[in-house]
Order: structure tokens, then C-alpha cells, then sequence
């Protein structure tokens, strides 16, 4: 058994200030700051059960993957317990089920298991049980500089590995309606669409002084899975016309009628006219 208690920040943990959870493993006691919000305090105490309860099933996974690096272990322990909370808070069947039900609306599922949104909109994309699948998602955190936090492909579509994706994306467009879901219809170079939602938010320290940041999370699918999404709904999927082309960074996009290009494309030499200006530096009309 442990205990879990709340500090307030000016009793911080070992009065390190940044410091949001400690465990006292002689006292056995998980501490926490109150300025947590209350679903990220759930989910810190479910992953901190995780930890104790699933210790050897963790080990075991990372041994059998041949995990050796003493760092990759630690952030090993830490995904999988966070996967461990993901379904302790949301348990697999139950959450699917009510996906399905509610046509995966995320407000509902944040209230109906108590959660946050970026909690439902990553344990969505866990859903590949065999036998019992949910949909393909694909999902990217990006901060309002554009760095990519948090990135899953289970859609099949490319994501950059670190920042620099296609400004085209309604993840990017989200920061200018916060709190409101953009949805999208992409179209990539190799023709393949999907049907993406987004919504960025500010995400406080639970103080009046504290710095807040802003993200914003991007959750698709394949377009042929869009009309089991609430967000469909009266849109036209098959329509040309309501597909974005985009890309999946500037310099690896071949598309030349792009007037948000920042970077020339890489498969082809730049040809610079100076008395001639097209829609993007990078791109001479024909």
C-alpha cells in the first residue's frame, strides 16, 4: 500500500519548485503538487500503481526487446507505465465501446471516464487489439514554435521526426481558435488522404504567476474512416474541392504551387529569376 498526498507549491518537494511528483519509497508515499489539475494527478497515481503492480511484466518487455541502456530502460518504465495508466483510467473494451457509441467524440469521452483530452486522443491510438481494432489514428503534439512533442502513426501517414512539419496542417491553424477542433480533409504528394481533427490549448502551471505554454494536438485517420468520426458529419468527404494538398515538410514536398514553401524542395535545383517573382521565393512560374 502507499499514500498519496497533496503539497502546495510553496511546501514544494524537497523545495525544488519544478518538481510536480516524488516518491518516498521508505515512507511509501507518493507526493504531489496541488497545482496539478485533478486528471493529472489521477493519471500520475495510475502510472505510479503501474510501477508497482506491473514492475516485472515492464521488465520483462524490455528485456525480451534487449533494452540494455540504462537510460532507455528509465524512459522504457516510464512509457510503459504511462500505457498502464492510459488503461487502468480508460479500461480497452469499455473505452471502445463507448467510442463507437458517441462516433469518437472526444468532449464526451474526456467527461464519461474523467479524463483530459490529450489523455483520449492518446489512448485512442492504442486501440489495435486483434479481433477488436478501433480506428487508425495517427496523432502529433506540436508547441506553438512548431516542435514536435508527441508523434504516432498508426494511419500510415509520415511524420517528421522532430519539427518542420507542412504549415498546411490544421494543427498549425488550430493555435489561431484555441479550444475549438479545426478539421481537416489532407491530400499528400503520393495522393493518399486522411481525415485529421486538431485543437490547441494553453496548459497553465495552477498558479497566477506560473508561465503557461501552448500546444496543440492533431488526431487522423484514414478518409475511409472518417464517417465513423462525429466530426464528419456534414462535410463532404469525396468532395475535391474540401481536400487540402499538403505535405509532409517543405523540403521533401515536390508540390511547386505552394505559397506557404519555406524551403526549395530538395529533389531539384533552385532556378532563381530575378525579374520574374512567383507565389513562394522558392518556386518559379512556369
Amino acid at each position: 500500500e502507499i499514500g498519496v498526498r497533496l503539497v502546495g507549491s510553496e511546501m514544494c518537494i524537497r523545495d525544488r519548485h519544478s518538481t510536480v511528483r516524488f516518491y518516498d519509497p521508505v515512507a511509501k508515499t507518493l507526493v504531489m503538487s496541488d497545482r496539478l489539475p485533478q486528471a493529472s494527478v489521477t493519471f500520475l497515481v495510475a502510472q505510479h500503481i503501474g510501477f508497482i503492480s506491473a514492475d516485472n511484466e515492464i521488465n520483462a518487455i524490455l528485456k525480451n526487446n534487449e533494452i540494455i541502456d540504462l537510460e532507455a530502460i528509465k524512459l522504457g518504465r516510464s512509457a510503459l507505465a504511462n500505457y498502464f495508466a492510459g488503461a487502468l483510467l480508460m479500461p480497452y473494451e469499455y473505452l471502445l465501446e463507448q467510442a463507437k457509441i458517441t462516433k469518437y467524440d472526444i468532449e464526451v469521452l474526456e467527461h464519461r471516464f474523467q479524463v483530459s483530452f490529450e489523455q483520449v486522443c492518446h489512448r485512442l491510438t492504442t486501440l489495435h487489439k486483434p479481433g477488436n481494432r478501433g480506428i487508425a489514428f495517427h496523432l502529433m503534439r506540436v508547441d506553438i514554435a512548431g516542435n514536435i512533442s508527441k508523434r504516432f502513426s498508426s494511419s500510415g501517414i509520415t511524420i517528421p521526426r522532430y519539427s518542420g512539419a507542412c504549415p498546411r496542417l490544421n494543427i498549425y491553424s488550430a493555435f489561431t481558435t484555441p479550444d475549438k477542433f479545426k478539421v481537416q480533409i489532407s491530400e499528400m504528394p503520393d495522393g493518399n488522404k486522411y481525415f485529421c481533427i486538431a485543437k490547441a490549448f494553453p496548459k497553465g502551471g495552477g498558479g497566477f504567476s506560473s508561465p503557461e505554454s501552448y500546444y496543440s494536438i492533431g488526431l487522423g485517420c484514414g478518409l475511409a474512416d472518417a464517417n465513423n468520426m462525429i466530426y464528419s458529419e456534414n462535410i463532404l468527404l469525396d468532395a475535391i474541392k474540401n481536400a487540402v494538398p499538403v505535405g509532409i515538410s517543405c523540403r521533401t514536398c515536390p508540390r511547386t504551387d505552394c505559397s506557404q514553401r519555406a524551403f526549395p524542395p530538395n529533389d531539384r535545383a533552385l532556378i532563381f529569376d530575378e525579374n520574374i517573382r512567383g507565389i513562394s521565393s522558392y518556386v518559379t512560374p512556369v
